[in-house]
């Protein structure tokens, strides 16, 4: 298998001008990640040197409402944007799974690489939901990038798993190795193993939001009437994260629906302000 980083150089020739949002050409970009899969995404090139990378969320793509509206935001002030699918989503190559947390960190270390090796200054990572998490544990593990923000991210991972699986998921999954989920047709939706289940258990946020250096910004965005992962998560991330910065937009929910601005208001300013500390230094 040959190294990711051998692979990502290559890429760079990859198929452009897939479409456009708010005028700025997109390019696709394909970048293998350490498995030897091809993750794929797309580059909205505004002819900045900083480049700000946007993580989606669990079950999931880069072409959900709230990352294009987030890439046609950053995008217009003039920052070059890139959106892509991790492993086993969307147009990337791999299987899906349940938890795959440090996968998906390993997934977005290729895609700060591949761009740090281009002389590209990655100035920012964003998430939302799962990649709230992923871009949080990205930063407990990596001093690559100085402005991290994470949008609706859970902090307690042993919650939300019951409404998912049902009743005694562990007890389920460890007496008969897995459990499927299911539509009402019967179609199986999702297959989780017992090793997925422990993997999410053995995450530990706290641990990873205890760990991240002092230097590196954080904003934590949430909505006040998020019913996927409750509001006071990102109280929980405040009191662990040194710097740290919060922001609970009254009255949206998970995927800010009719909030997209007050988003944008609140990510804006903070990525900018990253930008700008760095052109001081």
């Amino acid at each position: 298998m040959a190294a990711a980083g051998s692979t990502t150089a290559s890429a760079t020739n990859a198929d452009q001008n897939p479409g456009q949002i708010s005028g700025i050409e997109q390019k696709k970009i394909i970048i293998q990640n350490n498995c030897g899969e091809k993750l794929v995404g797309l580059l909205h090139e505004t002819g900045s040197k900083e480049i700000v990378i946007l993580c989606h969320g669990y079950q999931c793509t880069k072409d959900h409402s709230l990352i294009t509206d987030l890439a046609s935001a950053v995008e217009k002030q003039g920052i070059s944007v890139f959106r892509f699918d991790f492993s086993g989503n969307g147009e990337s190559e791999g299987s899906f799974q349940f938890a795959n947390y440090h996968k998906e960190v390993d997934d977005l270390h290729e895609v700060v690489r591949h761009f740090t090796k281009a002389n590209r200054i990655v100035t920012a990572i964003v998430g939302h939901s799962k990649g709230g998490d992923v871009v949080l544990l990205y930063a407990s593990l990596h001093r690559d990038v100085q402005t991290v923000v994470n949008v609706s991210g859970r902090c307690s991972l042993d919650r939300g798993i019951e409404q998912r699986l049902g009743d005694n998921y562990l007890e389920r999954a460890k007496r008969d190795g897995y459990i499927d989920v299911k539509s009402g047709t019967g179609e199986v939706l999702l297959h989780v193993t017992e090793e997925n289940l422990m993997e999410r258990l053995n995450t530990n946020m706290h641990e990873a939001g205890l760990k991240i250096d002092k230097d590196c910004r954080v904003l934590t965005v949430h909505g006040s009437a998020d019913d996927i992962i409750p509001v006071e998560d990102a109280s929980e991330f405040d009191k662990i994260i040194k710097n740290h910065k919060i922001r609970i937009i009254e009255g949206a929910n998970h995927v800010y629906k009719r909030h997209r601005d007050e988003l944008v208001s609140a990510i804006l300013p903070f990525i900018k302000d990253g930008i700008d500390s760095n052109d001081k230094q």
